[in-house]
């Protein structure tokens, strides 16, 4: 019984870090509107088509040296460490919610998360492309039995979206300029659709915790005095990640604590 645990688990890892080397291609393509199937991946500097064998998850890494096999460009460090990060996640989605729905529903948003975090990273937007079907997706598993019920998403999906929405319209009202972008918006009410609405107040709480010790340690770090966009949705991915694992604690939490 141990030994075939211990093979699932193995299994999972590995599926979950060959699905990181594809989500690597849509963190690279998205933002530039292109095909995340076709062409096949290529070194970017000196176009060489990268072969089977060459993308395997994490191992032709470490065997090509973190390099392409023709033109010996470093390759980035983020292309092993997504798949990693997404093995790590989904095995521990499985070892949370085992071979249940749950675990795929909730494991697909991960995978999303993963995805929306380097992207918002790297160029402070958030895709409608995933956020937008991922309401209507997240609505939809919840009607599978087993999660939450499609009145607690329903509402999720609008008090999530509803409250970041006043917040963006009141930092507008007060300061002329904008302070929260319509994608954290689309993505909170996502995250309601897929966890429900008791996970917004935690997930807003948590990410903006988490935001202001990051926006302070940056500016401490960095030594600037200028103003630097910070991107809010890996905040509200991290929130959303311990909700997402933790969740009956935090409600206990609320109920005993709080209410």
């Amino acid at each position: 019984m141990f030994n075939e645990l211990y093979l699932c688990y193995v299994f999972v890892f590995l599926i979950g870090s060959c699905i990181g080397s594809f989500l690597n291609v849509c963190i690279y393509r998205l933002p530039l509107e292109k095909s995340i199937i076709s062409p096949p991946s290529a070194c970017p500097k000196c176009n060489h088509q990268i072969k089977w064998y060459e993308n395997l998850p994490i191992i032709s890494y470490i065997f090509l040296g973190g390099k392409c096999s023709q033109c010996k460009e470093k390759i980035s460090i983020r292309y092993p460490f997504v798949e990693l990060l997404t093995g790590v996640l989904s095995l521990l989605s499985f070892m949370k919610f085992g071979p249940t729905p749950l675990f795929f529903i909730n494991t697909l948003l991960i995978h999303s998360l993963i995805v929306i975090t380097f992207i918002d990273l790297d160029h402070q937007i958030i895709p409608d492309i995933i956020s937008l079907p991922g309401i209507i997706i997240g609505f939809l598993f919840s009607f599978i039995p087993g999660g939450i019920t499609w009145s607690d998403s329903i509402i999720g999906i609008l008090l999530g979206g509803g409250l970041f929405y006043g917040v963006a319209l009141l930092f507008y009202l007060l300061f002329k300029k904008e302070g929260m972008g319509g994608g954290d918006i689309k993505l909170l009410a996502m995250l309601g659709a897929f966890l429900g609405w008791k996970s917004v107040p935690f997930v807003i709480f948590a990410s903006a915790l988490v935001g202001a010790i990051g926006g302070i340690s940056f500016i401490i770090i960095s030594k600037s005095k200028e103003s630097v966009p910070i991107p809010y949705g890996p905040y509200l991915a991290f929130a959303a990640l311990i909700y997402l694992f933790y969740g009956k604690e935090i409600v206990s939490f609320y109920l005993q604590y709080l209410l």
